[in-house]
């Protein structure tokens, strides 16, 4: 399973690779015509949108897997374990939610626009809506999974921050190190205590 995950985001990888290097070559190319020859391509403005949806789409769901997304994690460093473990349980739950909907508003979307064809290109405008399906597809997924493992208590209690803003990532690592020698000195009973 884990080497099908993984191809999975290698393919999510290279489509992200294609869309960058077809958009740079468009509008380069396009650029060039305009200025050379003084004429363009008609559908380079076109494509190169499509592109850049999917792009951003297929990133954010490359970012979400290795945790790349921005965040703010100045209350969470705080929390105690079980408080950062059900804090994170309803980040991710609403997360889902939120993954719903934008998957049935872009499959209704879809639906809508499935007979209306582009401009320029004259392709059906659900493959512009489409891509948030695909997204919320693939974020819920990942989502579904890391709550699991939330839930069952497979993540140690430094993978319970899984977001670190970068102003207080000091703070943090120092508040996340008292925390930890506190438990540490907690369980275990000084020396020199002898009943």
């Amino acid at each position: 399973m884990k080497k099908l995950v993984d191809g999975y985001f290698t393919l999510l990888k290279f489509l992200m690779f294609l869309c960058m290097t077809g958009m740079v070559a468009m509008v380069f190319g396009n650029v060039v015509m305009r200025y050379a020859f003084n004429s363009g391509i008609t559908v380079s403005e076109e494509l190169a949108r499509m592109m850049f949806v999917w792009m951003s789409f297929i990133g954010a769901i490359v970012a979400l897997r290795e945790h790349g997304h921005l965040g703010v994690d100045t209350l969470l460093v705080r929390l105690p374990p079980l408080a950062k473990r059900a804090a994170l349980a309803l980040g991710h739950g609403l997360m889902l939610y939120v993954c719903w909907l934008i998957s049935s508003g872009s499959y209704q979307q879809s639906m809508i626009n499935l007979h209306v064809t582009s401009p320029a290109v004259g392709m059906s405008m659900a493959a512009f809506y489409g891509v948030g399906v695909v997204f919320g597809i693939s974020a819920a997924a990942i989502l579904a999974h890391e709550l699991f493992q939330i839930l069952s208590g497979r993540l140690a209690a430094h993978e319970l921050v899984m977001v670190r803003s970068s102003d207080g990532l000091e703070e943090a690592e120092r508040i996340q190190q008292e925390q930890a020698h506190a438990d540490q000195s907690r369980a275990t009973p000084a020396s020199g205590n002898k009943h």
